[in-house]
């Protein structure tokens, strides 16, 4: 499964289930270190891990839609 980091509130961060969106609430203390909101996680093996190709590309796609919207609006 892949989530999305939709916020951190004190020591429990609010993950959003890429594909379903449904969100969840874990510990902070059992995901990876320097997290922050939009940081994509993968959960595999009982285990949080980083996914730092599906964050870039999704930031990529984000930007280009930004870019295209701007061009509109000039």
């Amino acid at each position: 499964m892949k989530y999305a980091i939709d916020r951190i509130e004190g020591n429990i961060a609010i993950l959003e289930d890429i594909n379903t969106k449904e969100k969840i609430e874990v510990q902070k203390e059992i995901l990876p270190l320097n997290i922050k909101d939009g940081t994509i996680l993968i959960y595999e093996n009982n285990e949080y891990k980083l996914d730092l190709n599906e964050e870039e590309l999704r930031r990529k796609k984000f930007q280009e839609r930004f870019n295209r919207l701007r061009k509109k609006d000039v």
